[in-house]
């Protein structure tokens, strides 16, 4: 087993039999930090010395009879924005260099809880808000599949920590593709669960009507399993569900014959490259050849709804005004450190009208209705993840930012982005598979029902350790 590139399923496995500890697989992956942390840039802050004590620990309960569960002793990182008691937390904000929050967040707590093992804090686009991944702060962490390319945004540290073979598990936030996107553009997988399903307390908001919390992983059975372990009420966030999950893990294995899914294709794929599409055809062929039944599917919005909010007029719209509303003693008093595109992207939302804002909302909430009612029909959606290929770093100014993902926060859905075919370049291409509200259990079992059928594909060590 290469413990670079382990899964979190993996690692657990064998610290049960004996073949390698929680310390030994924490000294490896902090050798490997210290080796390329520098190139990859995934990380602002790491905490070796925490880590080294906490898989100690881990390694001293197992010995002991005492066992966690599947996290346990298990290296993860947090997205620079959870909040972290006794450890800076800058949200890729320059700053906030020296922030260092008295508690930490719930998500945090829960990992900590489930016996994981902190290795650090990612690196993010400066207060969580851009798909690209860039921070001139702290650097613009590179693509493992091609270091002129962009990771994705605004989880950039976290998908390319996983990719990279840094940690197999890093958590992300996602106001409208920002887990989703670093998934497929580093060829891993990213989580997006239902609003409502994980606490966001103690987590730097950016838009509190989209923002969701959620796992980057190398497998869809590691994303379950994370889930499983920060998923549930919080006093702290009255908006959790007091719901409890439902087979999530123990379904993944279930048949997925006879299952319904929709192929979104037509008009939401406007402007996709032809390996994007063909790629995720293919995927639809091989859902098929497992039984399920893959049927053409429309989003009932019309056309020019559904280029809206495809292109982010909505949603943006709303991301601008709350994130103002977060951010807005921020950009006063600290506007002049601040990247100047993040600082105009929040700006912007002070010159929205109350009433624009207020209508954006009701709209909202009919295309919700709508939606579900036509989801209904089907189990779940697929489409691409993102509609090309990571871009070069050089040409982000300029290529266009039309998001398939914008359409799942807005509507209150969950998704999980699976890699699913690579260009010509090398470079992955991500599966979306969209789900109804509250419905993670049933995507994560058609995503791992797909990765079974295909296997996995480790990303090229371009880093020289």
């Amino acid at each position: 087993m290469d413990i670079h590139f382990a899964t979190l399923s993996e690692l657990g496995a064998c610290y049960r039999a004996g073949d390698v500890s929680p310390v030994e697989v924490v000294d490896t992956l902090l050798q490997r930090i210290e080796d390329c942390g520098g190139q990859t840039k995934a990380f602002i802050t790491v905490t070796a010395e925490r880590a080294r004590a906490e898989a100690q620990a881990a390694e001293a309960m197992l010995r002991s009879g005492s066992d966690l569960g599947p996290l346990h002793g298990i290296p993860i990182a947090l997205k620079d924005l959870f909040h972290t008691a006794g450890i800076r937390t800058t949200s890729g904000a320059k700053v906030w260099d020296t922030f260092v929050p008295k508690d930490s967040a719930t998500v945090a707590k829960r990992l900590s809880q489930a016996g994981a093992v902190l290795m650090g804090k990612t690196n993010m686009v400066e207060l969580a808000f851009g798909p690209y991944g860039l921070n001139p702060h702290y650097g613009t962490p590179p693509n493992p599949w091609g270091s002129e390319r962009v990771p994705g945004g605004s989880s950039s540290g976290s998908g390319v920590a996983v990719a990279a073979g840094l940690v197999p598990v890093a958590m992300g936030t996602d106001t409208g593709g920002s887990i989703r996107i670093p998934a497929s553009f580093c060829g891993v997988v990213g989580l997006k669960p239902t609003l409502e399903r994980v606490s966001r307390a103690g987590a730097m908001p950016l838009s509190w009507t989209l923002d969701s919390m959620g796992p980057l992983t190398r497998s869809v059975e590691d994303a379950a399993l994370v889930f499983e372990a920060i998923a549930g009420p919080d006093a702290a966030d009255p908006v959790t569900l007091n719901q409890p999950l439902v087979d999530v893990v123990r379904g993944l294995k279930r048949d997925v014959r006879g299952m319904r899914v929709g192929f979104v294709r037509g008009p939401f794929c406007d402007g996709a490259d032809a390996v994007v599409i063909a790629s995720v055809e293919a995927a639809a062929g091989i859902l098929c050849d497992l039984g399920v039944d893959v049927e053409e599917f429309q989003f009932p919005e019309a056309r020019e709804e559904l280029d809206e909010e495809l292109d982010g007029r909505g949603s943006a719209m709303v991301m601008c005004v709350e994130g103002y509303v977060c951010h807005e003693k921020f950009i006063a008093e600290h506007g002049d450190m601040m990247d100047p595109r993040i600082r105009a992207r929040i700006a912007h939302g002070a010159s929205f009208p109350a009433p624009d804002y207020a209508r954006v909302l009701q709209r909202r909430e009919a295309l919700r209705i709508s939606a579900c009612e036509t989801l209904r029909d089907v189990d779940a959606v697929i489409c691409p993840t993102m509609l090309t290929v990571a871009p070069r770093i050089a040409d982000v100014d300029v290529a266009p930012v039309r998001l398939t993902t914008r359409l799942v926060n807005f509507l209150g859905l969950c998704a999980v982005s699976v890699p699913c075919g690579w260009s010509a370049e090398d470079l992955p291409i991500g599966l979306q598979i969209i789900g109804k509200p509250y419905d993670e259990a049933r995507i994560l079992r058609l995503a791992y029902a797909y990765e079974q059928a295909v296997g996995s594909r480790l990303a090229p060590n371009f880093i020289q350790a």
